[in-house]
């Protein structure tokens, strides 16, 4: 059996799969354009977008193939889905999408055409329609290990950590050590971290695949961080990038560790050339702000256009970093609680806790965070981050 994608609260994606934005060079040309009509260049040989991988002419035939042979669809949209992890541009996922068309409209669809199918519904943040494939491939073939993970992953992302206890159980049987990261990751958000944190630290890493042991060094980064221990935090962010260089999550959360302890030419550093990710870009735009760094003039246009880009196709995956940019950079108190609320209906992490704390507390609005506050009283969900906004609140 081929490994297991963790696409967990965000690794998937990007966060465990949740995507981001298109590259945002492509949206201050777009931005230019609206304000000044069409843009004709000079120079007929001047390069104005670099089409993706997948895009370019010689890429017809495999999806001509795709087509005809499913055998040749499910690795050509998986490649499409894993590009899209890798950079942050969404057109993958709808390269993925036209790949799989012609097999997702079939009388009966085969189990692995769903869970990707789902997959891509959960990088979009349509988790209710991720769950509906991701049951319908369950009850075709109720032994697929990658259709539990990633409801798992959807369900705890929702907040629904009952049942996504039910989807890690699942996974012993193909993998014990995933299914066992699968339930600490479940467990450190329901009243159980210290619990949870120990248990991950004793798991033995023969177990694991190589993704694996790099998602849990970052699930241990995440429960040291929501502890308090920042030493320890960093200490499992470094081991996951020296393992995988290339986790963006973990990348972000680190940054976002950096950011916490006043570190942002470090944040700076650690983002260096990622800056075309709207998730990193926030963080570079903070860390620029902090060091009054001048280069925030370019990089504070650059997430507004891409922000509003989202809203324009009518996909706002990114609320939470909506909200941070208004809340941090913007200083749009306001502005940030209303797309935290938004944020909030839809996620239920606790970056989504902390942000409408954080909104809320700053636009002198303390009922608009009792949604949060009961979330927390019910789900004993743990996290140092909370305390000096919930203790202002009472």
């Amino acid at each position: 059996m081929p490994d297991l994608i963790p696409t967990g609260t965000g690794r998937p994606l990007f966060e465990r799969g949740r995507p981001a934005c298109v590259a945002l060079l492509c949206f201050l040309a777009t931005a230019g354009a609206a304000a000044a009509g069409p843009y004709v260049p000079a120079d007929e040989n001047l390069v104005l977008a670099h089409v993706p991988a997948g895009a370019a002419h010689s890429s017809v035939s495999s999806r001509q193939q795709a087509a005809a042979r499913l055998d040749v669809a499910l690795p050509l949209a998986q490649f499409y889905i894993s590009q899209a992890r890798a950079t942050s541009d969404l057109r993958f996922l709808g390269y993925a999408e036209a790949v799989l068309r012609s097999w997702s409209g079939q009388p009966s669809v085969d189990p692995a055409v769903r869970v990707l199918q789902a997959t891509i519904l959960q990088s979009r943040h349509q988790f209710a329609a991720s769950l509906v494939e991701l049951d319908a491939a369950l009850r075709a073939r109720p032994d697929d290990a990658q259709a539990w993970l990633t409801r798992a992953t959807v369900l705890r992302v929702m907040g629904r950590y009952d049942e996504a206890l039910v989807s890690c159980e699942r996974l012993r049987a193909a993998d014990p050590g995933i299914g066992e990261l699968c339930k600490q990751s479940v467990r450190a958000l329901n009243g159980h971290l210290r619990l949870a944190y120990e248990a991950l630290q004793s798991l033995p890493r023969e177990e694991l695949t190589n993704a694996a042991r790099a998602w849990r060094y970052s699930e241990l980064g995440e429960q040291a961080a929501r502890l308090g221990d920042d030493s320890a935090a960093a200490g499992w962010f470094e081991k996951c990038l020296r393992l995988a260089p290339d986790d963006l999550y973990t990348r972000t959360a680190y940054a976002d560790l950096l950011l916490s302890e006043g570190r942002p030419g470090a944040t700076l550093e650690l983002l260096k050339g990622y800056g075309s990710m709207e998730p990193m870009l926030l963080r570079i735009a903070i860390a620029q702000l902090q060091l009054g760094d001048p280069r925030l003039s370019q990089s504070r246009p650059l997430l507004a256009s891409a922000f509003a880009v989202e809203e324009e196709r009518g996909e706002a995956v990114h609320r939470r970093e909506q909200a941070r940019f208004l809340l941090d950079v913007e200083r749009q108190p306001f502005a940030a609680l209303l797309a935290a609320q938004q944020n909030w209906r839809v996620q239920r992490e606790p970056a989504d806790v902390l942000i409408l704390l954080r909104a809320a507390q700053a636009a002198h609005q303390p009922a608009a965070a009792q949604p949060a506050q009961q979330w927390l009283t019910t789900h004993r969900t743990e996290d140092v981050r909370f305390a000096p906004y919930l203790a202002r609140s009472q």
